[in-house]
């Protein structure tokens, strides 16, 4: 049961209305005091808050309501408010509101928020295997059967055919394109364009040429009019990659589109409707961005209805052996080398290499690889040598976040690697790690290492 809470007795009547007509079953409430009272009693499936009760604007009645509702239930709570309280949708959302539809509201934008939340709920995650995944899915160019991919494939195949928009985020190079190219995939969409677009390569004064197009004449050199990519994406998916790298200009542009689903092309005073699934990804902490003024928390809660989180590769060592074999099996036949093969020692070395920048990097790897070498049968000499030509950025140095690891768990994880990446040559593993042979092999002891010793 849908629980509607609001004093307007319009709002309620058409909410009541829309949402019967779309199968549900739902009850209407008028006042905070009896809503309390039907979910104390019957603990509703989700709850469609109105944050404004008679005549005031401040939220505090349904702020009080959310906070009820949060310390002792788990169902999901849509908050309802016009788009000049949308700084109290936020408050909401972080007290713990898992949407918010702003008035007047587009009918299948909601329809589509209630069955994408509904769905989560219903379906609590389920271990599946990938053979059952791929029979269920469509991801043949998603390689990986590690737990936690295993739970994302899981994720984005159940939410994929709903219209809720998910935010990608992960490190550089773990495959956010590829994931929102299969969200795509496996929606109702998938017949439609698939519209890319990196915006961190978009200025602030190009934005709107390029998201909504231009008229002929609107400035100086538009010769022709031009389509944008809202439009261009029109019925299916727009995929806004490097959304932290918005200029803060463009953001308040993107978020009245991803509100009202409405834009103006450049030049031009009418109106367009888009109606379109919006994936957007980057590899920055937009929290941490929020936080320090540059990108706008609205916009957050407006694009990660579902987030999904991507492990770097460090943190599912087991697929690197699955990537390489997929890459190699490509590799061979567009370098027509049908005899191409990997050593058992050079994989596991892939295995343990450190590789910052994940996927993409391991690829690069063993293609330059590929190319360079005239053997048949790869070891971890012809690996080396062109991981070696790589230079490293010490700007870039990738550190895990603050409280995931301790000192000693680093310093661990930085023997191993060395030890591994030399293969297991005391004195070389000693000289990378900037310290003496004997303080290496206290540190072998120490974290309880085991290793063969390899003359040197």
């Amino acid at each position: 049961m849908i629980l509607v809470i609001d004093d307007d007795i319009a709002v309620r009547t058409s909410l009541l209305l829309l949402l019967g007509n779309a199968g549900y079953e739902v009850l209407g409430i008028d006042n905070p005091e009896e809503a309390m009272e039907i979910i104390q009693q019957q603990e509703p499936d989700l709850v469609l808050l109105d944050l404004n009760f008679s005549i005031g604007t401040t939220g505090k009645q349904g702020m009080s309501v959310l906070e009820k509702i949060r310390k002792n239930y788990t169902m999901p709570v849509i908050l309802i408010t016009g788009w000049g309280s949308i700084d109290l949708a936020v408050q909401g959302m972080k007290m713990g509101a898992n949407d918010f539809v702003n008035k007047p509201w587009q009918n299948d934008h909601l329809l589509n928020s209630v069955s994408t939340l509904l769905d989560l709920e219903k379906e609590k995650v389920v271990s599946l295997t990938r053979r059952q995944l791929d029979k269920q899915y469509n991801f043949p160019f998603i390689i990986g059967e590690d737990a936690q991919m295993l739970q994302i494939l899981e994720t984005i195949g159940r939410v994929a055919t709903t219209d809720a928009s998910v935010l990608i985020l992960g490190e550089s190079g773990t495959g956010k394109e590829l994931i929102a190219e299969a969200i795509h995939e496996n929606s109702r969409r998938r017949t439609k364009p698939f519209i890319k677009v990196n915006l961190g390569g978009i200025s602030s004064t190009l934005f709107e040429s390029e998201m909504f197009g231009h008229v002929r004449g609107a400035f100086t050199d538009a010769r022709f009019d031009r389509t944008g990519r809202f439009e261009l994406a029109n019925k299916g998916t727009i995929f806004l990659d490097e959304i932290g790298d918005l200029e803060p200009a463009s953001q308040v542009k993107l978020l009245r589109v991803l509100q009202d689903r409405t834009y103006e092309v450049l030049g031009s005073s009418r109106s367009k409707t888009v109606d379109v699934r919006v994936i957007c990804a980057t590899n920055k902490n937009l929290h941490e961005l929020v936080s320090s003024g540059l990108f706008r928390e609205d916009l957050l809660y407006r694009i990660n209805l579902i987030t999904v989180q991507l492990p770097g590769l460090r943190n599912r060592k087991d697929d690197i052996t699955l990537l390489v074999k997929f890459f190699l099996n490509n590799l061979r036949e567009i370098y027509n080398r049908p005899a191409l093969s990997i050593s058992p020692a050079a994989m596991r070395w892939l295995k343990h290499l450190p590789l910052p920048g994940n996927i993409r990097q391991l690829k690069n790897l063993v293609e330059r690889t590929i190319l360079v070498s005239r053997n048949n049968i790869l070891d971890i000499s012809d690996f080396q040598t062109q991981l070696e030509v790589v230079p490293i950025k010490t700007d870039q140095l990738s550190l895990p976040s603050v409280g995931a690891m301790t000192l000693d768990e680093i310093e661990a994880e930085m023997v191993r690697r060395a030890m591994s990446f030399h293969q297991n040559r005391i004195t070389k593993a000693a000289a990378s790690l900037g310290i003496t042979r004997n303080a290496l092999y206290r540190r072998l002891e120490k974290h309880q290492i085991p290793f063969h010793e390899t003359e040197d």
